[in-house]
């Protein structure tokens, strides 16, 4: 069996410890010619300018999430019936049938997360892996056929799936990645293959109040069940509640921001398909603060706390985060332009305009984002120059003031100035902790 790894990072190692356990004949296939150094003793490699060529000659063609199979195709006409991912090939060998998938543009790793925990409080064997940063192959050893397994999962994971969970998650759907796609409905119908595939013994659960949301659930033959609504876990008088049971009061949540209450509906709604112990999934609820980058409170300095949204990459996940910190704060916004609209941006940051101390703009974005903010009536903002993240934290400390917040929520992605939104979430953190 002849296996092309396209692409060596994180995912392309954990594809290589798997293919190779089958007795694989692998070659590794990269577009930096530097990974030569990397390349594991006595495997044959394709780098550089044609890493992509003659892959028809493979049995089996492995990508990486973010080569897009078209890509491939292009280079290698035919070869679609050839191409997997981790997902397909996981899904296809998977020993149980207890799997939760979980999409949406934002919201993902967090709802992932909460179940995962709700589960693991109730005394279920739970795995949790896919876009949260942990291969499934890492733990497809130790599944069992009683085992519960999460699976974070991106539009890129998605497109070209051929196989579905039992139980399918759609979270808010809003425009991201369209540099990726070919456009909107490319988009939601790599997100739709996670429910395509279904039975109709499985379950779609999907956002009550997001369009985009019921409509790629539709797509699955599956029992379509909403969240934020009845009878799926919704908010009544400030409390959670599902099938009658109060299972938690919102102002017991430790996650910030009423974006948040949408993950916990959701979570709750796919716990509660396998387990009715409200102690359990209360217990989850309450200890649970949030992921790294994902509106992480950094520290206090001086009265001042610093607030590290670095995930938020697109405008609908910084309108969540300014809706989420009320204090008065200095808000740092700016980035990589994908070219998203910024009009709904810029009227919720003017909605903001009594509370915000002063607007930082960095990044490539500047110019258009200011241009947006004028043309909302909000002027209150400076377009940093700087490229360097304890000059723009500086830049933003200097404007605030004793019970403010200072926030990073960028809206745009980072590649302009940073490697990634974890580099860009790590840098600004490291620059708040030597204040």
């Amino acid at each position: 069996m002849k296996v092309a790894l396209v692409g060596f990072e994180l995912e392309g190692r954990a594809a290589f410890t798997y293919w190779q356990r089958l007795g694989a004949d692998i070659t590794i296939c990269d577009q930096n010619p530097e990974k030569i150094h990397e390349i594991p003793a006595g495997i044959k490699s394709q780098l550089g300018e044609g890493y992509l060529k003659g892959l028809d000659q493979f049995d089996i063609i492995w990508r990486t999430p973010v080569i897009n199979p078209t890509m491939i195709l292009k280079e290698n006409p035919g070869v679609a019936d050839k191409i997997t991912t981790t997902i397909n090939e996981f899904l296809r060998v998977c020993p149980t049938r207890h799997v939760i998938g979980v999409t949406g543009t934002k919201g993902k790793g967090t709802t992932s997360t909460l179940i995962a925990r709700m589960l693991a409080a109730a005394g279920e064997q739970v795995f949790l892996g896919g876009n949260i940063g942990v291969s499934p192959f890492d733990f497809l050893p130790q599944i069992t056929e009683n085992s519960w397994v999460v699976l974070e999962l991106s539009s890129y994971q998605l497109s070209d799936l051929k196989y579905s969970p039992s139980i399918a998650v759609c979270l808010m759907v809003v425009p991201e990645h369209l540099n990726w796609h070919t456009d909107m409905d490319d988009y939601i119908l790599a997100k739709a293959q996670l429910f395509q595939h279904q039975s109709p013994a499985d379950l779609a659960i999907y956002f009550a109040s997001n369009e985009l949301s019921q409509r790629i659930a539709g797509y699955s033959p599956a029992l379509k069940m909403p969240y934020y609504a009845e009878p799926g876990a919704h908010v009544e008088n400030g409390n959670i509640i599902i099938a009658g049971e109060q299972i938690v009061r919102t102002d017991e949540l430790k996650l910030i921001g009423k974006h948040n209450w949408q993950n916990v509906c959701a979570a709750i709604t796919v716990a509660w398909q396998v387990t009715q112990n409200v102690i359990a999934l209360r217990s989850a609820l309450t200890t649970f603060s949030g992921l790294e980058h994902r509106l992480e409170q950094v520290r206090t300095v001086d009265g001042i706390q610093y607030y590290n949204d670095s995930y938020a990459a697109t405008p609908d996940a910084t309108m969540a985060a300014l809706d989420a910190i009320s204090q008065p704060k200095v808000a740092i916004l700016g980035g990589f332009d994908r070219g998203l609209p910024l009009g709904h941006l810029a009227k919720s940051v003017a909605s903001h305009a009594g509370n915000i101390r002063k607007l930082i703009i960095i990044g490539a974005s500047g110019k258009r984002l200011a241009a947006e903010l004028e043309q909302a009536g909000f002027s209150n903002y400076i377009i940093e120059e700087a490229k360097a993240m304890p000059v723009i934290v500086a830049t933003a400390r200097s404007y605030a003031q004793n019970g403010d917040a200072v926030l990073l929520s960028p809206g745009f992605a980072s590649f302009d100035m940073f490697k990634n939104f974890e580099d860009r979430g790590l840098q600004y953190k490291q620059a708040v902790q030597a204040l």
